[in-house]
């Protein structure tokens, strides 16, 4: 091939670019940004590693005691419920907001505590603030223990000590002929059948308890440890037989509410009475007919 030739001849094209070259050729814009995304988020972790631990510890973040409010708390408790239950769980010290177990872990503080029935409600916000909502258990009676007195709610669960004083704890019914000791923890059912029904027996009288003048629920309990009779002593010492308790009635003994109506109505006196067998109806009066 001479020269002339040579110069006719067109020079050969160059390679057609590979598919991830054409790729890259198409979306060169879109891919530098996207890069420099990546790097900005790179970066935002990085910074935000080094700044984490100090806004965790901003005020903003750690929730203290002081920023929860607690509400439902009982006017008999004379305690820091609030304090006594943080301070058992140890979250007394700041909590750190961002804790995804927080509401779980506060829920838990307070439905340990021997006062709170039920844990109705936790709130958490921000800045670091929460509240909760709580229902308290209700003394309904007092045990009479060798040494002294163990206060109890309607369903037998035994309440803390410490909250009542002589003068108080002797403002509520006082229930006796109780052989066992509590069988758990304060907060925990005492665990015997007598003190269930010596509760429910006060429950159910109530707010009556003074007004009548009743000072004693006495359990008489025969061989095997089983009540047979509910009485009730009054501060001059009259005894009443209640019978069986709320629940536990005999075929045609009359019910709780039916005992209780007629025991508002006795008459002043010291004789027993007896209201688990129904009252006698009054003898009808005659009349003369006119004329």
């Amino acid at each position: 091939m001479n020269a002339s030739q040579r110069r006719r001849d067109p020079p050969p094209e160059p390679d057609a670019p590979g598919r991830l070259g054409a790729f890259v050729t198409e979306h060169r814009a879109g891919l530098g940004a996207l890069a420099v995304l990546v790097a900005a988020c790179i970066g935002g972790m990085m910074t935000w590693s080094r700044l984490a631990d100090r806004v965790r510890m901003h005020p903003d973040f750690v929730l203290d005691a002081d920023e929860i409010v607690l509400e439902g708390t009982a006017p008999w408790i004379r305690g820091d419920l609030k304090l006594d239950a943080l301070r058992d769980a140890s979250l007394a010290e700041g909590l750190p907001l961002d804790d995804p177990e927080l509401v779980r872990r506060l829920a838990r503080a307070f439905d340990m505590h021997p006062w709170v029935r039920e844990v109705l409600a936790v709130e958490v916000r921000h800045p670091a603030t929460a509240r909760i909502r709580i229902s308290c258990r209700e003394p309904v009676a007092m045990i009479a223990v060798p040494g002294g007195l163990l206060a109890v709610d309607a369903d037998g669960v035994v309440l803390p000590s410490e909250d009542f004083t002589a003068e108080s704890a002797a403002a509520y019914p006082r229930i006796t002929g109780v052989a066992s000791g509590p069988q758990g923890a304060v907060g925990f059912p005492w665990g015997d059948p007598v003190v269930e029904q010596g509760a429910a027996l006060a429950a159910a009288i109530g707010p009556d308890w003074g007004p009548l003048g009743l000072a004693e629920c006495r359990a008489m309990i025969a061989k095997g440890e089983v009540v047979t009779a509910w009485e009730l002593v009054t501060g001059a010492g009259r005894t009443i037989v209640f019978g069986s308790a709320p629940g536990h009635e005999r075929p045609g003994e009359p019910t709780a509410a039916a005992k209780i109506a007629r025991l508002r109505t006795l008459p002043a006196g010291d004789g027993t009475v007896d209201l688990s067998v129904a009252a006698e109806p009054e003898a009808a009066v005659r009349s003369i007919p006119a004329g």
